[in-house]
């Protein structure tokens, strides 16, 4: 990279990314915080052909004539298609069942019947919405031949190809490629033709897909790579004959056109071939980019809006009457929206699908820090300085971002400087990159005007982000007294960037330097005014702290940075580098705010520890934390982690915690020592930095003197978590007075092991109030392990609820456990298990509620639990039987149990084969029993219309049923019927004045 080109970088606003951070398809791993597109896709199991296989199955498609002669699908387009286009392609060739018929058809031949088992399970589910629809098929002997719209056609491919490959422009960014990015293209090869995948339940393609995601993921990329594909007959080739990329900017510049123009102008310069184009819009794909350039308002309403696609018009009717559908509705439409961008487009889409573009996530984020860093010292002390700020880490979840921190380290590393005192925060990161660009600043603007220069640009950008504007024309500049000469420079160094064709409209280069300027506009000492700095309001700070963190509309690090900025080395550090003095006066309104928002919170406490956390000055967290009694967190990230362990020590008067800790915490850290595998290489786990944000959040249970109450809620406690707070908790100079029961505390999906098995039963034997509700699903320990805690949940008297299901003590310990003190039990059981269960319910005096849902009972199972209730003694208020393999066999001992049992309310059998025969009996049981079920659950239980005569007979006899649910089973209209005049009389009957 070039002495210039190091000074000079030039961001895009999209830049090219993993974005949608996929691993492949096959895998079927996705990341927490992504929109599959394939959740409800129908036929995801083509997806576990080999590629080998798959050309295989495509072949025999052809070889075996299915295909019509008038489909016009060239072998060429069939051979380049994914698994997901071909799903596609069936469903739309072969309505109905016969598209899974076909499919078994051929899987079958291919002798792959672990596939075909998955298409007769998926077919047996959707068949009810599926109609039969029969064609003569017959294979295409012969590629038709080119015709002149053809040809041109093909010229178009050309120019597509030309303008979207590479899908980034090199010439935009310094150097080479592989200084700044990471690139993992193939990730976007598995995603892309799931965007049109059809969905359940009515297999239909989507018809509008929106993808979501803020500044810099890759949203721009992802439309360029789609259109590179279009133009090498790589995607939907057989759905989408034309494709067009639509920039809002193009939209904007112009004055009235039609879009029939618009589609001539894109390089076909045929009037006759555009009007085929938009006689079938079935056959067109437009996609939509560059909201945030869009100068002009979406038109919501219906007045103004058009089908005619002649018909001229401004640029904003003809793009809303487009998004609404309202002109081409048949056409497939792909938008790409940042957070600010969607609030107006949402109130045009109609039922859209909705993908989410997460950019890097933290292994990607480490994997980009080691290959940007040519030597490894450099490389691993990069990486341990980005493990110690997870603020900076979340925010390299961009790849520009990721590119600019790596920069900026590099070059305070190349001075020999200790990152830790050069970077006090994530903002002193982005004034030492900005500050390599405005030494050309300097040189452009005389010392005397610098500062009115520099205050007018803050000010236009925060108020860009307190009225969502991206784009300022020259007029704008001119209001705050920016200068041609400053917009100039801030043009060279690539702070700001002109729009192309838009005259003089600007933006800045990268959100995020809007973000920071808008930050440094509300703290900057400004020496010739009257008042020397700019007096933010009480909701100023409010809002500030808002905007700390991501929410559905909006996302933007300006609050973060305006924290960032109270840090007194990172004000030195803009002293230096943009020779401008920060006012602390600011800082102090900042405090007094705060303390007013521990009585009447306006924001969630996540954000103000976040905000906290950026100053990283300890003196400033405990002066404005002043007066927090109560908190609560919700450690969802690593950045949540940081901020918990740095605020929580600075709340003097703390004196009630609750705690989540998320299953997305463990997910958002990936392969890590917090995860219950080992992790691959590369990169090799995590600092012990997690650890120690951990055990700094557990050390407030002994140091703080108020702290009265803990409360752990919806919270999944793996092993080193576990271990950490059962360590806390047994202390002696733990301040806790009251551990308020952990209301639910779960380690689920997780290899326990000997040291946390251990934790468990120290939380377990703690002193009352100890865990009134235990989840250990899909845990895994030794024998003598779960015998231990056996041992530990008998003497617990607290513990109401327990939930053990598909772990070794489904097997192995439940003829040792006495459930006579709990509420609630659910376990892995089988037919065996049930009469250890049922001698205990004969003997309990407090379970009220028994959970045996998703059990292998069988009939010969559940008639222990029958025989158990026929006791008079025995409390049991709801018994939830729900798919657990009964047929109308278990019926006659329900009946007996019915009929002696009068404390049961509510009965789940939903999802249980008992049929017409099963139901019969159960009814006419429940005429003859004096019982008291209110709830009765009969969800497909595969019973007809035969049973509604006697349910009719049963709701009309037996008056106590408040609920009754015999959803998803096949009664047809004649049993609707029949129970509809049931419920008629018994409305009758209860409005009679004689009732």
């Amino acid at each position: 990279m070039s002495e210039g080109d190091q000074r000079y970088p030039r961001p895009l606003d999209d830049v090219p990314s993993t974005s949608s951070n996929l691993s492949s398809v096959r895998d079927r791993t996705y990341p927490e915080s992504l929109a599959c597109p394939c959740d409800d896709g129908v036929m995801v199991y083509m997806s576990y052909l080999e590629k080998t296989e798959l050309q295989i199955f495509k072949k025999m498609l052809v070889n075996e004539q299915f295909l019509p002669d008038t489909l016009g699908i060239t072998w060429e387009q069939l051979d380049r298609a994914s698994w997901a286009e071909m799903v596609h392609l069936l469903i739309e060739i072969f309505p109905g069942v016969l598209a899974w018929r076909v499919v078994l058809e051929i899987l079958n031949t291919m002798n792959k019947s672990r596939i075909c088992s998955l298409v007769e399970k998926e077919l047996k589910d959707i068949l009810p919405t599926l109609e039969l629809t029969y064609f003569h098929l017959n294979l295409r002997k012969a590629p038709l031949s080119l015709t002149s719209e053809d040809y041109q056609i093909q010229a178009y491919r050309q120019h597509v190809m030309k303008d979207n490959f590479p899908e980034w422009d090199k010439t935009i960014w310094p150097g080479n490629q592989e200084d700044f990015l990471y690139m993992e293209i193939e990730k976007h090869n598995a995603v892309l033709p799931c965007l049109f995948l059809p969905r359940s339940p009515h297999m239909r393609q989507p018809n509008t897909v929106i993808i979501h995601g803020i500044p810099g993921i890759g949203k721009t990329t992802l439309a360029r790579k789609v259109m590179a594909m279009w133009a090498r007959d790589e995607f939907y080739a057989h759905k989408f004959k034309y494709a067009f990329y639509c920039h809002c900017r193009e939209l904007s510049r112009v004055g009235e056109r039609s879009f029939s123009e618009w589609i001539e102008s894109q390089g076909l310069r045929s009037q006759a071939l555009v009007s085929k184009i938009l006689s079938r819009p079935d056959q067109l794909l437009l996609l939509f980019d560059g909201f945030e350039e869009f100068t002009s308002s979406l038109i919501t309403g219906t007045a103004g809006l058009t089908k005619d696609w002649n018909q001229k018009l401004p640029g904003t009717l003809l793009l809303s009457s487009l998004l609404s559908k309202r002109m081409l509705p048949e056409a497939t439409l792909l938008i790409m929206v940042r957070p600010t961008s969607w609030k107006g487009v949402k109130l045009l889409v109609r039922n859209p699908s909705h993908v989410t573009l997460t950019g890097f996530n933290r292994t990607e984020t480490l994997n980009y820090f080691r290959l940007y860093f040519k030597r490894e010292v450099m490389g691993d002390e990069a990486v341990d300085f980005a493990m110690k700020n997870a603020i900076l880490l979340s925010m390299c979840r961009v790849p520009v971002i990721c590119w600019l921190v790596c920069y900026c380290l590099r070059t305070q590393m190349e001075e020999t400087v200790d990152l830790t005192k050069a970077c006090p925060n994530a903002t002193s990161v982005f004034v030492l990159y900005l500050a390599t660009l405005f030494s050309t600043i300097f040189k452009k603007l005389s010392s005397s005007d610098y500062q009115k220069q520099l205050e007018g640009v803050c000010h236009l950008a925060a108020h860009g982000i307190w009225s969502l504007k991206n784009v300022f024309d020259k007029t704008e500049f001119q209001y705050v007294m920016v200068a041609e000469t400053t917009i100039d420079a801030f043009l060279q160094v690539n702070i700001l960037r002109k729009l192309e064709g838009q005259g003089d409209h600007y933006m800045f280069a990268l959100f995020i330097f809007q973000e920071f300027f808008g930050a440094l506009f509300h703290i900057l000492c400004y020496a010739e005014r009257d008042i020397d700095y700019h007096w933010v309001s009480r909701k100023d700070i409010q809002d500030l702290i808002k905007l700390s963190r991501e929410s559905e509309t909006y996302d933007s690090q300006m609050g973060l940075f305006f924290f960032g900025l109270l840090n007194e080395e990172c004000a030195e550090i803009v002293l230096r580098s943009f020779k401008c003095e920060l006012f602390s006066s600011n800082k102090l309104k900042a405090v007094k705010v705060i303390n007013k928002l521990s009585n009447n919170p306006c924001c969630e406490i996540s954000q103000l520890f976040h905000c906290l956390a950026e100053t990283r000055e300890e003196n400033f967290a405990l002066s404005s934390l002043v007066g927090y009694q109560k908190v609560s967190l919700k450690i969802k990230s690593q950045e949540d982690l940081e901020a918990s362990a740095f605020c929580l020590k600075h709340c003097p008067d703390l004196k009630k915690v609750e705690l989540t800790l998320s299953r997305d915490f463990y997910k958002e850290l990936g392969p890590s020592s917090l995860s219950s595998s080992p992790p691959p290489p590369p990169p090799p786990p995590p600092s012990s930095i997690l650890f120690d944000w951990l055990q700094d959040v557990c050390s407030v249970f002994e140091t703080s003197d108020n702290l009265e109450m803990l409360t752990v809620s919806n919270s999944v406690m793996k092993a080193p978590v576990m271990q950490i707070l059962a360590t806390t908790l047994k202390k002696p100079q733990c301040k806790l007075q009251r551990l308020h029961i952990l209301r639910q505390l779960g380690a689920g999906h997780t290899n326990l092991g000997e040291e946390a098995m251990k934790s468990l039963r120290v939380v377990l034997e703690s002193p009352p109030p100890s865990p009134q509700c235990l989840l250990l699903e899909h845990c895994e320990a030794t024998p003598k392990n779960w015998v231990d805690l056996v041992g530990d949940l008998e003497r617990n008297t607290q513990l109401k609820t327990l939930l053990l299901r598909e772990n070794f003590l489904g097997i192995f310990g439940v003829n040792h456990l006495s459930t006579s003190h709990l509420g609630e039990l659910k376990c892995n059981l089988t037919e065996v298990s049930c009469e250890a269960i049922a001698i205990s319910l004969r003997h309990s005096k407090l379970l009220t509620h028994l959970s045996l849902a998703e059990n292998n009972l069988k009939d010969a199972g559940s008639r222990h639990i029958w025989r158990a209730l026929e006791y008079l003694m025995c409390p049991l208020q709801r018994l939830v039987l729900r798919q657990c393999s009964l047929t109308s066999g278990c019926c006659k001992y329900m009946a007996s149990a019915l009929k002696n049992n009068k404390n049961l309310r509510s009965l789940d059998l939903s999802f249980n084969q008992l049929r017409d025969d099963g139901i019969i009996l159960l009814c006419e049981a429940m005429n003859d029993a004096d019982c008291e079920l209110l709830i009765l659950e009969l969800e497909k239980c595969n019973f007809t219309s035969i049973s509604c005569h006697v349910l009719a007979s049963m709701l009309c006899s037996y008056k106590k049923l408040r609920h009754l649910d015999i959803s998803k089973n096949f009664i047809g209209m004649e049993g609707r019927v029949t129970l509809i005049f049931a419920l008629l009389l018994l409305l009758l009957l209860f409005c009679s004045p004689a009732m």
